[in-house]
Parts: structure tokens; C-alpha cells; sequence
């Protein structure tokens, strides 16, 4: 450990102890020595001292998104000494502001531009990374750096995620290189121009590897990205569920099909993961037990959103893992199933039952093929080892890929073709391509977005 990168962080955190000042808190000090070091491996006297800032943020005045920002820093740099570190804390969820579930309905129309940037960001700045990594401008996680083998299809996926986001956000124009190298250097620096002062303040808070291995950042930015798809999903489903009670089927297969759409384009971002050097990934996984997808607040919203688990799920380790969804589902939260069904027992034309079973079935196909997938990359990279959150791993995931989405798919909507598990009876079952390319409903190789 260089021992005086230690005492310059430990030296600004005691000055700013010293005349504590909500605008000048010393982030680049504290983020540059958790990056030096990892996480997992932070001096106790520098986690001493964040911990006596966090007992002053009551008495810090100003602006409230500066105390917010500076008490979510602490919230998760200080989780594992707190002893209660997790995937929320471990992405650093909070600081990223994703929609949630208590978000007036009103926003739900808005929530697609709003994840737009949030995805392009963090897709970017994993290519930022790996570009600074190549040219030799980084010295941040320097372990088992990968090849240029490797790096060039990074680009590449990432480009494909990028692509259809920043041509929504009308960002794509300067995209004119050929190479992937060159042409993803254009793409972070139309993103980064686009950003304000607090997303790019976000964007460098929010990446706190456990240890110092290269891949870990992709790790991490790679799932920030999915976990911003799945709130972006629960917030759309909600719109669905609120069209339904209002009989209003054009907005509700609106908001259905942007969900499809959505996770469609989230599918390059598993062969980005699938990348990742099994050996490196293996390492750093060692230090990051008690933080698992099983805890995904937002994948859980979109699975009970969709329809009510059975009583078994409810009280497996899967929901007692995000006590808040649990205690949504139990409370009556209505799912789109029920939605469904109420509209249906209404008298709904025949072609609005149609258009609506065909926009759930298309859903419900996605998403069963994103588990798959899922399913199929942690086979490859973990074998049969456990999970880090307390679960068994791969077979946990084997388990869960076939549940139901929509039950009401099963009784016979007019326009479906869906068998027990909610996957389309004609359906060729994408996952991963032997060379590690993900592939979902509309997402292949030689797919390109306008």
C-alpha cells in the first residue's frame, strides 16, 4: 500500500473535520484512495473518519441534492465496515437516482428519456475506462488488464447499446468513425458534452470496486445499466396497470411495448459481461459475499408488477432478500395479470384483446429469454459455485428462469401463443452464442439501430 496516497486523503478528510463544509467535502481525495486500494481493503483510520463526517451531515446547511449526494456517498462507502453491505450498496444505487415505485404515475411517460441518459452515461464511461486503459492515460485497477482482443469487443457491444439511446437523445451525429475505437471515443465525448455538473459528479461517485482488478469496473457498470433497464420496466408496468383500470388499451400496450423494446436493447449489454475474464471475475467476486442480484429491487418490482408469486416464492430467501417489494405484495400491490383479467370480465372488444394479449405475450417472451440468458452467463462464469448473496447460484437461477410472467397469458388471451412457463410456444430460445454473444427477441449480430 503507498503509504502516502493514505495519509494525503486521511490528511483533506481531517482539514475538512476540522471546518466541516458541505460544498467542499473532499470526494477526490476519499474516491482515489478506495480506488487505490479497493473497497474491501480501505485503512480503518480512513473509514473512521468517514464515519465521524456522517454524524455531522445533520448539522451541515445547504442546498438538499448536496446532502443527499454526500449522504449516499458515505452510505456506500461506508457499507461493509457498517456491516451491511449488498448489491444496492455495492452499485451504489442511491447515488444514481433511479424512478421507483413511489414516483408520481404522472412521470411514468417521462421515465424512458430519463433512463436514456442514465444508461448512455454509464455505458460510456465502461468504454471511457477501457479506452484510457489502451492508450495508457489510467493507472485505476491495473490488475489483469485485458487484451486488445477483448477491449475491441467491448466496443463493440457497447456501441450497440449506445447506439439506439443516443440516437433518441440526438447525440448519434458525430458517430461518423468506422473503427469501433475511434467511433467509441466519439460517443463518450458526445455523452460527457451532454452532461450537467451533477451527473458527471454521480457518474465518478458512483464506481467504488472492491478490489483492483480491471473487469470489476465493467462489473459494475454493466449492471448499474441493467438494474437502470428494470426500474425503467417497473415504472412503465405501472403505467400499463393504471391505462388498464382506465380501460385505456392503446397506452397501456404503449407502455408494454416500450418495456419489450427497453429490454431488447439491454441484450448487448450481457455480451459486454460476457467479456469478462472468468479468472478475473473469480477473483475479485471473493470480496463482494452479501451482495447478490437476488437483492434487486427492481427486478423484483417487475416480476410481482407482472403478476402475484406463488405464496412459496413470496416467503423464499428471493423476497425476504427485498423486504419493501415484499411487503408491497403482500399489502395488495395490483399486477397487470389482475388488470388484465378486470378489463377482460369488462366487455373489451375483440381486437383490443387482441392488440393487448399480443403485446403482453411479446413482453413476457423477452423477458423469459433475458433469463435465460442471465441463466447462461453465470453457468459460464461461476460453474456451479454459490451465489455471493446467500444462494445457491446457478441452480437457484436454473429454478427461477421458467416461472410464470403473466398468468393470464395461460388461460387463453386471444392473440397469445404461450405454453405453461410463459414462453412462446414457436420461440427458437436465445441465450448466449457459443462465442459469448447475447442475443434477445430483436437483438442479433448483425441487428443496428438507426
Amino acid at each position: 500500500m503507498d503509504r502516502a496516497v493514505v495519509s494525503v486523503s486521511t490528511a483533506e478528510l481531517s482539514s475538512w473535520l476540522r471546518k466541516p463544509d458541505l460544498m467542499k467535502f473532499p470526494y477526490a481525495a476519499v474516491v482515489r484512495e478506495y480506488h487505490h486500494v479497493g473497497k474491501h481493503f480501505v485503512p480503518p483510520e480512513l473509514l473512521r473518519m468517514l464515519a465521524e463526517a456522517r454524524t455531522l451531515l445533520p448539522s451541515l446547511h445547504g442546498p438538499w441534492p448536496h446532502v443527499h449526494t454526500l449522504a449516499s456517498f458515505l452510505d456506500t462507502a461506508l457499507d461493509k465496515p457498517d456491516q451491511r453491505y449488498d448489491y444496492p450498496t455495492y452499485l451504489a444505487l442511491s447515488l444514481l437516482q433511479l424512478p421507483g415505485p413511489d414516483d408520481p404515475l404522472e412521470q411514468a411517460l417521462f421515465a424512458r428519456p430519463r433512463c436514456d441518459r442514465l444508461i448512455a452515461q454509464l455505458v460510456a464511461d465502461a468504454l471511457a475506462f477501457e479506452l484510457a486503459a489502451r492508450d495508457g492515460r489510467t493507472t485505476l485497477l491495473p490488475r489483469m488488464r485485458p487484451d486488445a482482443a477483448l477491449v475491441g469487443k467491448r466496443y463493440r457491444h457497447g456501441l450497440r447499446v449506445l447506439r439506439p439511446v443516443l440516437g433518441r437523445m440526438a447525440l448519434d451525429a458525430g458517430l461518423t468513425e468506422v473503427g469501433p475505437a475511434d467511433q467509441a471515443r466519439q460517443a463518450c465525448a458526445a455523452v460527457r458534452g451532454d452532461m450537467s455538473f451533477a451527473e458527471r459528479r454521480a457518474m465518478k461517485l458512483s464506481i467504488l470496486p472492491v478490489d483492483t482488478i480491471h473487469d470489476e469496473y465493467l462489473f459494475l457498470r454493466v449492471l448499474q445499466a441493467f438494474e437502470t433497464t428494470f426500474a425503467l420496466l417497473s415504472t412503465h408496468l405501472r403505467g400499463a396497470i393504471a391505462a388498464l383500470r382506465q380501460g385505456e388499451v392503446d397506452r397501456a400496450v404503449y407502455f408494454l411495448d416500450g418495456s419489450r423494446a427497453a429490454l431488447e436493447e439491454s441484450g448487448p449489454l450481457f455480451s459486454m459481461l460476457a467479456t469478462m475474464q472468468v479468472e478475473a471475475f473469480r477473483t475479485f467476486r471473493q470480496f463482494t459475499e452479501g451482495a447478490s442480484a437476488i437483492q434487486s429491487r427492481n427486478y423484483k418490482l417487475v416480476e410481482s408488477l407482472c403478476s402475484m408469486p406463488d405464496p412459496g416464492r413470496i416467503d423464499s430467501q428471493a423476497y425476504f432478500s427485498v423486504p419493501d417489494v415484499r411487503m408491497r405484495v403482500l399489502a395488495g400491490q395490483e399486477t397487470l395479470d389482475e388488470a388484465c383479467a378486470a378489463l377482460l370480465g369488462s366487455g373489451v372488444p375483440e381486437p383490443d384483446r387482441v392488440r393487448l394479449g399480443a403485446a403482453m405475450e411479446s413482453f413476457a417472451r423477452t423477458l423469459a429469454r433475458w433469463r435465460q440468458t442471465h441463466y447462461r452467463l453465470a453457468v459460464r462464469m461461476l460453474g456451479e459455485a454459490s451465489g455471493t448473496g446467500y444462494t445457491q447460484g446457478t441452480p437457484y437461477l436454473a429454478a427461477v428462469r421458467d416461472l410464470p410472467v403473466f398468468r393470464t397469458l395461460q388461460n387463453g388471451v386471444p392473440g397469445t401463443g404461450m405454453n405453461s412457463n410463459g414462453v412462446s410456444t414457436n420461440g427458437n430460445g436465445n441465450g448466449l452464442h457459443a462465442d459469448g454473444e447475447a442475443v434477445l427477441e430483436a437483438d442479433t449480430e448483425t441487428r443496428r439501430a438507426p
